[in-house]
């Protein structure tokens, strides 16, 4: 796709075939819809099993495209069939947010403006997948949004523009998601304005200071108190709500959520150890300081706060956590 030729000609009302997937999406597609855009199709994911009954499920934004009698196209593969539904449409711009397929060369160039991708962190750094939840993991103090020209890498085409965001104290990747969701849609229809009164610009990518990430595994989530309690809290808040930090008792696995620093510095501590219940979690030493967790989850219960917990437990004061599995 000739970006540079699409940029200059950018249309102020751009034919727009929307493509996301999940919750986070949701906002933006609601956004262009308000604004009075027209979104000639949605793509999303096919429907999946969810639940204990493995019922097949629309995605978050099939449910909004269906209350709002938009057409809906759930390829599992961006190939000539697509292609093909897509030239019918005759989109002039791709929106895409979170939908979960690499968009090829062939689909962009196919659409006069190419495609515009809101990702979740300010780029070159965090490229890939489950942005929010590493910059959380990795305790970062800052991370953003991106509006970007797309092209075949991955989130490898020119910044439009980008909006910081501190990562709070103690906040989890499902908050700072949810905050990231609710801004995306302001950052998009500032992008589309811009492209077309000049006030955005490109910008080409520094490669050089490219970060990538990987998918979330269940199996990343085992915690070891050994570490300082900076990265035992990194883990926890990163992996809430999904896929969960866990640890064992008593060869039981626990789930972890919401963490916060107790005394971070302190050192000659049993990592694993409960220290005890104080305001606003449990409290439980690492290899370097201690940190407070707000929620546990046993097997096949639900999500309590740990005073609750504690309550029915075998926990006590000086129970030590760790892989006993």
């Amino acid at each position: 796709m000739d970006t540079e030729a699409s940029y200059e000609s950018f249309s102020s009302r751009p034919k727009i075939m929307f493509m996301g997937t999940p919750e986070f999406a949701v906002p933006t597609l609601e956004a262009l819809i308000n604004e009075g855009y027209d979104v000639v199709a949605v793509v999303t994911q096919p429907d999946r099993p969810k639940g204990r009954g493995r019922r097949l499920t629309p995605s978050p934004v099939k449910v909004l495209a269906e209350e709002c009698s938009l057409e809906i196209l759930q390829p599992e593969r961006l190939d000539d069939s697509f292609l093909e539904a897509l030239l019918s449409l005759k989109p002039e711009l791709l929106v895409v947010v979170a939908f979960g397929q690499i968009i090829p060369g062939k689909v962009l160039s196919s659409v006069q403006w190419g495609g515009i991708n809101v990702h979740a962190s300010l780029l070159p750094r965090y490229r890939g997948s489950a942005p929010i939840q590493w910059a959380v993991i990795d305790n970062e103090r800052e991370t953003g949004l991106t509006a970007m020209f797309m092209d075949e890498g991955m989130d490898t085409g020119p910044i439009l523009l980008q909006q910081k965001v501190d990562i709070l104290e103690g906040e989890t990747a499902g908050e700072l998601h949810d905050r990231l969701s609710d801004l995306a849609p302001g950052l998009l229809i500032k992008t589309l304005g811009g492209l077309v009164d000049g006030s955005v610009t490109k910008k080409k990518q520094d490669d050089s200071l490219a970060t990538y990430t990987s998918k979330l595994t269940k199996e990343q989530g085992m915690l070891d108190w050994s570490w300082p309690a900076e990265r035992v809290c990194g883990l926890i808040r990163g992996l809430d709500p999904w896929p969960g930090a866990f640890t064992y008792y008593n060869k039981t696995m626990l789930k972890l959520y919401g963490c916060s620093l107790a005394s971070p510095a302190q050192t000659g501590l049993v990592p694993g150890r409960i220290r005890g219940l104080i305001k606003g979690g449990l409290e439980i030493e690492t290899g370097k300081g201690s940190v407070t967790v707000r929620e546990i989850q046993a097997p096949g219960k639900k999500r309590l706060p740990a005073q609750e917990y504690m309550r029915g437990s075998q926990l006590s004061l000086g129970s030590i956590l760790g892989n006993q599995g």
